[in-house]
């Protein structure tokens, strides 16, 4: 016991020593912070961030305009908007400008071309609590920056991105433990018993490995229907091949070794066996490949949104953003991709350089 918990403070005393590592670490720990409270920050609050204003839609980065905010009669409750958004968020209507007549407030519609000559509409004052112009003027007409822009639909390009944060970190956490389950289950069963236990598991193992992961998880997604919980599953049914495959070599490795032996003498069941001995003690090669099938979970679900069979619209996610606006790199209007393409890149690199950091840390040989 105090073997193990030597190992472990030095591991973790040469983690911290990792640059990389700890940085990533940091970098991740804030993107999912930012991404579990989004919705008390973000600038669009209402669900999935899909508050549409097509007169402004493909602005650039810092794009401002006059706006006029008009409640909403029956506001969300608080406790659930910070979680899932305002299910009946404030009307937003950009503007180029207004006036106050008759107990109601004219304005005409922001418009790319500067064009002066639109109708105007009109928004009567008792949509407001007050009916004063000066409070109306102090509280629900300002100026409103769109710090990333703005995508095709004219939603607020920052807070979809933000929102994004969501979808790929809970898929990588649902696949990789779907995967580890499965994995470090028919890894221990096979390796420890052999025979033909091992043999049937290894079979199932080639196969599924030898079938293509995206061709996997679409046929997969195919079967459970499209949506959001659904590539959570098929995306986790598709990586617990590597893990039982190590955990198996590991089990193979160690099950002769004299504590194991000693176990058995005692009378210990298979089942202890497995999980409070043999276990315990092969778990580090199985953080690093958590850590990799982190990254390749987002890629995957990036992957299948691009294709149209992942995170369905509303729903903000990186791939979907992208598969929006790709062709728009060659439009002059780039960074609509660019953007959630940073995204995924800096996520995915962020937990492969944990995953090295670990590895190192860990002293865990590749193969």
């Amino acid at each position: 016991m105090n073997n193990n918990t030597t190992s472990k403070n030095q591991a973790l005393q040469k983690f911290k020593t990792n640059f990389w590592g700890v940085s990533c670490l940091v970098f991740i720990a804030l993107v999912a912070i930012a991404g579990i409270s989004a919705y008390t920050w973000i600038p669009d609050a209402s669900q999935n961030a899909n508050q549409m204003a097509l007169n402004i839609q493909l602005q650039s980065p810092g794009f401002q305009s006059q706006v006029i905010e008009v409640p909403n009669p029956n506001p969300s409750k608080k406790w659930s908007s910070y979680i899932s958004g305002q299910e009946n968020p404030n009307e937003i209507y950009p503007i180029s400008s207004y006036r106050f007549a008759n107990d109601s407030l004219y304005y005409i519609p922001y418009n790319q071309e500067g064009k002066t000559d639109l109708l105007e509409k009109v928004i009567p004052t008792n949509k407001f609590p007050t009916h004063q112009k000066k409070e109306i003027e102090k509280n629900y007409i300002y100026i409103k920056t769109y710090y990333l822009g703005t995508d095709r639909y004219g939603r607020d390009l920052l807070s979809r991105l933000i929102l994004g944060i969501r979808i790929s970190l809970s898929i990588g956490f649902i696949a990789v433990f779907i995967s580890l389950v499965i994995g470090i289950t028919l890894g221990a069963i096979g390796g420890y018993f052999g025979g033909k236990i091992d043999a049937l598991i290894m079979w199932l193992i080639n196969v599924t490995w030898s079938i293509p992961t995206l061709l996997l998880v679409i046929a997969i997604t195919l079967a459970l229907g499209k949506g959001f919980y659904q590539v959570f599953i098929a995306v986790g049914l598709t990586m617990w091949v590597e893990v039982a495959r190590i955990v198996r070599g590991q089990v193979i490795s160690v099950k002769e070794m004299q504590y194991v032996t000693a176990a058995r003498a005692l009378g210990f069941k298979d089942g202890r066996i497995i999980f409070k001995h043999i276990l315990p003690n092969i778990l580090a090669p199985v953080i690093v490949i958590s850590a990799a099938n982190f990254a390749a979970a987002i890629l995957v679900e990036s992957g299948l949104s691009f294709l149209g069979i992942g995170a369905q619209p509303p729903t903000p996610s990186w791939g979907t953003m992208i598969k929006d606006h790709y062709a728009y790199i060659s439009l002059g209007k780039p960074f609509l991709a660019i953007i959630p393409g940073l995204a995924i890149m800096l996520s995915v690199m962020a937990f492969m350089l944990i995953g090295n950091a670990l590895r190192d840390a860990l002293d865990v040989k590749s193969e």
